[in-house]
């Protein structure tokens, strides 16, 4: 989801620049670029931007200044990891904006809640389900892509919730009447998206997905 600036005070936006900004120097500090130098996997991560490109530009408007869409981020990081797939979630919300579907003064807010929080999550709970899960095909596309989807889902619309209200852009009965009110329809689809994903490319890609490995998860089970 894309947030306009105009919601936002200078102070606002200089304190979410900020965040913002240590995010991506921790992405492009810990990014395991070798991986990149190979044609192939280069290939693979520009094509997963331009898919989420296309994917973000079908969007339905909230609110004037304030817009939903599938995310498709959970996959994202599941196939590059953190730091990847933050920049790639960078790359594409660049491109939304350059095609003026979003405001350069809502960049930053943006990004904060449509990628960063996304790829955090999934990355916290990846580690979560292989130390108290086991190592299996259905537990890695249930748990790590179609439940995390949903959760990641409805943890951006609370985040982006929570931060309008308090930069006072919305009452909550409004938030609640336009927006929330759709909240248990926001994680199926997410969750959908995110696990068929997965499971097509763990079963016929694997080498896409820097998360998974057939020793770990299919061989001997």
């Amino acid at each position: 989801m894309e947030l306009s600036g105009e919601f936002f005070s200078v102070p606002w936006l200089a304190a979410l620049s900020g965040l913002l900004s240590i995010a991506l120097w921790k992405a492009l500090r810990w990014a395991p670029w070798r991986r990149l130098s190979e044609t192939p996997q280069l290939h693979v991560f520009l094509g997963s931007t331009v898919a989420l490109m296309l994917l973000w530009a079908l969007r339905t408007e909230i609110e004037p200044g304030f817009s939903w869409h599938l995310s498709g981020m959970v996959a994202l990081t599941l196939m590059f990891g953190w730091s990847l797939a933050v920049i790639g979630g960078l790359l594409v919300l660049l491109g939304i904006t350059l095609a003026g579907l979003n405001d350069w003064t809502g960049y930053a807010p943006s990004a904060l809640v449509q990628v960063v929080l996304p790829a955090s999550l999934t990355q916290v709970v990846l580690g979560l389900a292989r130390a108290h899960l086991p190592k299996h095909y259905f537990v890695y596309v249930f748990v790590n892509a179609f439940v995390t989807g949903g959760v990641v889902a409805i943890s951006s619309v609370l985040a982006t919730t929570g931060l309008l209200l308090a930069v006072d852009a919305f009452p909550l009965d409004r938030l609640q009447e336009s927006y929330l009110l759709f909240l248990p329809l926001m994680f199926f689809p997410e969750a959908v998206l995110n696990g068929w994903t997965m499971s097509i490319l763990v079963g016929f890609r694997p080498a896409w997905v820097s998360s998974f490995r057939d020793e770990e998860y299919i061989d001997n089970k």
